[in-house]
């Protein structure tokens, strides 16, 4: 709820400049950004839940499995086959998910490991509905910030109402843990979404790809070094390795950046 609270401000700000200069927007794109919002309140929630079970690192890399699971969610609903390559890389993922919850092997990092799994694909579903929802409503290349503002406050109200049923929202949290709050509202909801939804549009697939491998394995490692000192098992880390790359065999194009490169060099 913090997040979304410190994060709205910024975003609205910039999606009132949009409105100022191209309008409102539609009433379709209005409905699905509130419906991209209860998805990622969804997203937040799980991972959240997901971090205290497993930690941030591991239940980052599992958040990431929604780069595998849209394309199978598009093929459910939409009927798309999605590219051989993301249904090879499956087996290798889930493989990858089962050493991460600690059945196989001992000393697995996490309070609950198995639990932290399932939160985790968990994420992965909520993420995935929120880009395939907030895609579909943010097409208009001129106002990124206006879906995503509305999302974000629907994210607000869904997480005010789930903390309150759940008894977890604590509405005066102490120092330093507000000013962490406010600096994640800042940073990564409102000027780091902003940041995503201009760029991503603008951006060929296959370098798309290979900078969303950067996020799992980034966060693996500064939680290992920072003072989380989350340090995963020989398994579990085993099975960071199958996920990052079972995902970047679903989803980095290697033959055409050979093309690519050998054009560039010829």
């Amino acid at each position: 709820m913090f997040r979304c609270l410190y994060g709205l401000p910024i975003l609205a700000f910039v999606a009132w400049l949009e409105q100022r200069r191209f309008g409102p927007l539609p009433s379709n794109v209005v409905r699905l950004s509130i419906v991209a919002g209860v998805f990622f309140a969804a997203d937040l929630l799980s991972w959240h839940h997901a971090v205290d079970q497993i930690g941030a690192g591991l239940a980052t890399v599992l958040g990431n499995l929604q780069v595998l699971v849209v394309p199978l969610v598009a093929w459910l609903v939409l009927g798309e086959r999605p590219p051989r390559p993301a249904l090879a890389a499956l087996p290798v993922v889930l493989l990858g998910a089962i050493l991460i919850s600690g059945v196989i092997g001992t000393g697995a990092y996490g309070a609950n490991p198995v639990l932290g799994v399932a939160l985790g694909t968990v994420t992965a579903f909520a993420y995935s509905g929120y880009l395939l929802v907030i895609r579909r409503g943010g097409r208009d290349l001129r106002r990124p910030a206006g879906p995503v503002a509305i999302s974000t406050a629907s994210t607000m109200v869904v997480a005010i109402a789930f903390g309150i049923v759940s008894g977890e929202l604590n509405p005066v949290p102490y120092l330093p843990a507000h000013a962490w709050l406010a600096l994640v509202g800042v940073t990564s909801q409102s000027i780091g979404y902003l940041v995503i939804s201009i760029s991503l549009p603008r951006l060929p697939a296959s370098l798309v790809s290979i900078i969303l491998l950067a996020q799992p394995v980034a966060t693996v490692i500064l939680a290992a070094i920072l003072p989380t000192h989350e340090i995963p098992s020989p398994a579990q880390l085993l099975g960071v390795v199958l996920i990052v790359g079972g995902i970047a065999v679903a989803t980095v194009p290697v033959g055409r950046l050979r093309d690519r490169a050998r054009a560039a060099i010829a």
